[in-house]
């Protein structure tokens, strides 16, 4: 059998996802899998829930641990269904500090870039795509900001427990506002455990990663 024949849950999971630890200290196939639980919890439909099971599947700005070729692209939309993957690939591929001055656009005029290292080209979003893409993302650090908080990582720029509360800070709260209803009340439940210590952090921009000399790259 295929291995893109499989459903997309047995997919993450044949790919070799459970073996690899994700930024957070959890496996990522474990923290895919929480990304797809959050979206349900927000009733945002199953094409989004798949967008969140596969939302690094290309590997981000901020991961880079595992990363399918793009050439596989039509094969994942063959899995998933095309408007999931193309969230998938947007946030793979982006570089996040456009998302984020796209965020105070005016409706029909949301425009990403992709990362120099796949590409640079740009990306126009429809309002729909737009919505999906920051849905998905916001899910996935709200999944994950509490463990990153919990310990260091300097690779991301957090030197010491607690910093990574601020990445990014002003732009998430932005996503939330924007998308309302249980994304924003996720956002208020999640950033309310905060400790005031680190209410003050604030870091703008995600730093550039070099990938990993010998990244887990499936390339069936």
């Amino acid at each position: 059998m295929d291995i893109f024949d499989l459903t997309p849950e047995e997919f993450v999971v044949k790919v070799g996802t459970g073996t690899i630890v994700h930024n957070s200290g959890d496996l990522f196939g474990d923290h895919l899998k929480a990304v797809q639980r959050v979206l349900k919890e927000w009733g945002v439909g199953k094409e989004l829930e798949l967008a969140g099971l596969f939302h690094s599947i290309y590997g981000t700005e901020g991961f880079q641990d595992f990363q399918l070729s793009l050439d596989r692209r039509q094969d994942v939309k063959r899995l998933v269904g095309e408007r999931a993957e193309h969230c998938a690939y947007c946030n793979c591929v982006m570089d996040r500090e456009t998302l984020d001055a796209t965020l105070s656009a005016p409706a029909g005029k949301h425009t990403i870039r992709a990362r120099p290292d796949v590409g640079g080209h740009e990306i126009v979003l429809t309002d729909q795509q737009f919505s999906d893409l920051i849905t998905v993302h916001l899910a996935d650090w709200l999944e994950q900001v509490e463990r990153e908080a919990a310990k260091v990582n300097e690779r991301h720029g957090w030197f010491k427990e607690g910093d990574a509360w601020g990445y990014r800070r002003k732009a998430y709260r932005q996503m939330a506002e924007l998308l309302g209803g249980p994304a924003q009340d996720a956002y208020q439940a999640v950033f309310a455990r905060e400790p005031d210590s680190t209410r003050h952090i604030s870091q703008d921009l995600t730093p550039k990663l070099k990938a990993p000399i010998t990244p887990k790259i499936f390339v069936q």
